[in-house]
């Protein structure tokens, strides 16, 4: 049962709150800048509303996830150092005295309260909110790009992730100071995976079982990463199975196996929209989606600043219907050689705008044409195949490397479209070059995103669960972005 009504909390140590906590604290600043109050009307009818007894604070438990983002902490070292930290217990509305919750509560919370709710977007809209309010988000352009985190499926087998956890643990206990006296079982090596695992289990039993270990800062972590290991393979049999995690390249030679957040932001840095998908799908046809979303949160989008993935004529298409530029170079295959070359004799052809034909390094002029376009895709540029007369190529000198074994010669040659034409003519302006400049910025969101929040590697499985860590990291990026403007 969800209680809506407000306590109001008395405690003859409140005060050190304004004692302890400076007035620059940025949670003192997130709790004065945000009203969390919108949780409840999203949550309300996860709850029963007069059964049960009285559930945890929602806003409290998603506070939680938000210092869980902003420390890069597990769910079980962020409740401890709640403990502890006042200003985590000042903002999660907690009195000094107060106890914290137990660390499986969030996980309850994120499965259960926080399922099928469209968080990402609500909390974007937030914060884009309250920084159009501030008159932060000044400009009509946004910037788009996409960056990929990596499944928390470990492309390592499971009997080796166990193997390297336990001798982390085993290394970091070998090396402390008290271990005189301290026997631990020995390490298995085999390749049996249960074998393996008897031995983490026996280590852990070890370990749990004495109380200098057990509550040592600095094995904590490489406990609970071992115990989180075992967990995973006894009831799931495999730490490294994510169905929903797909390949995606980041260039040729390297790709990925997780998932891809389509970023649009304005240049001010505020993030304006984002949607995740599995890490094989394509950025550029993200654009339109990210635009509409930027316009529902009441920006307006006259320019979109991106790499050569968002160039595509479609886009193209969608921006000029819109009255919407981009500044996005073409792909090279569009801007460079209109020829699909088959052999390295295709290259000494040349057009003849007079005869409107092609001529051959033979001086041979082609005799006929025809235009191909596909009617499945109507935006794709269409092109056109020119043939040279089979008998007079029969006699060609230059016959065996120009036919390559056919009977007679003929090229395809891709038409430029109106649009792409009108884009490689913006792209060589000083408006187009000085746009350009602009993303960067972009990219150093990216790096923010993933090293200091930890948006590298996916928190869960599932891409549900990774539009939640998206949601979070954002709101929790937007509203840093958000004050370090106002302190300006």
């Amino acid at each position: 049962m969800l209680n809506t009504q407000q306590k109001i909390k008395f405690s003859e140590h409140a005060v050190l709150y304004d004692i302890l906590i400076p007035k620059d604290n940025k949670y003192r600043l997130i709790d004065e800048l945000i009203d969390f109050s919108f949780i409840y009307d999203e949550l309300k009818d996860r709850y029963c509303p007069d059964n049960g007894r009285t559930a945890a604070d929602p806003i409290m438990l998603f506070k939680y996830l938000m210092i869980k983002v902003i420390e890069n902490l597990s769910d079980v070292d962020v409740v401890e150092h709640s403990r502890y930290d006042l200003s985590y217990k000042r903002f999660l509305g907690l009195m000094p005295e107060e106890d914290v919750i137990d660390p499986s509560l969030l996980t309850k919370f994120r499965r259960q309260r926080l399922k099928d709710v469209n968080l990402l977007d609500m909390l974007i809209g937030k914060t884009v909110g309250v920084a159009l309010e501030k008159g932060i988000i000044k400009t009509k352009t946004i910037i788009v790009d996409a960056t990929h985190t990596i499944s928390r499926a470990n492309a390592l087998a499971p009997i080796d992730v166990l193997k390297m956890r336990c001798r982390e643990l085993r290394d970091r206990i070998c090396k402390w100071p008290g271990n005189e006296g301290l026997e631990l079982p020995a390490l298995c090596n085999d390749d049996n995976l249960l074998h393996v695992l008897d031995s983490c289990e026996a280590l852990l039993s070890i370990v749990m079982a004495d109380p200098m270990l057990c509550e040592n800062p600095a094995f904590k972590e490489a406990i609970n990463y071992l115990a989180e290991g075992v967990d995973d393979v006894r009831h799931h049999h495999s730490i490294s199975y994510d169905r929903e995690a797909r390949v995606g390249h980041k260039s040729a030679e390297t790709s990925f196996i997780g998932y891809k957040t389509h970023i649009a932001m304005t240049p001010e840095r505020i993030i304006t929209a984002a949607t995740v998908t599995t890490g094989e799908k394509d950025d550029g046809k993200q654009l339109p989606d990210l635009v509409t979303k930027t316009q529902d949160v009441g920006i307006d989008v006259d320019i979109v600043v991106g790499d050569a993935a968002y160039s595509g004529k479609d886009n193209l298409v969608m921006a000029k219907e819109n009255g919407m530029s981009i500044v996005a170079k073409l792909n090279p295959m569009i801007t460079q050689g209109q020829i699909k070359e088959t052999t390295d004799f295709d290259a000494g052809f040349s057009y003849n705008k007079d005869a409107d034909n092609y001529t051959c390094p033979a001086g041979l002029m082609s005799t006929a044409r025809d235009i191909r376009r596909d009617k499945t895709k109507p935006n794709k540029n269409h092109s056109v195949r020119y043939r040279w007369n089979r008998y007079k190529c029969a006699m060609c000198e230059h016959r065996d490397i120009c036919l390559a074994g056919r009977v007679c010669k003929s090229i395809t040659v891709r038409v430029i479209s109106d649009e792409h034409k009108d884009q490689m003519a913006f792209q060589n302006t000083e408006q187009f070059r000085r746009l350009s400049r602009e993303r960067y910025k972009i990219e150093a969101k990216n790096a923010e995103l993933k090293n200091a929040h930890g948006y590298d590697r996916a928190d869960s499985y599932g891409i549900t669960a990774m539009e939640l860590q998206g949601a979070v990291t954002i709101f929790v990026v937007n509203l840093k972005r958000i004050m370090k403007m106002m302190a300006k």
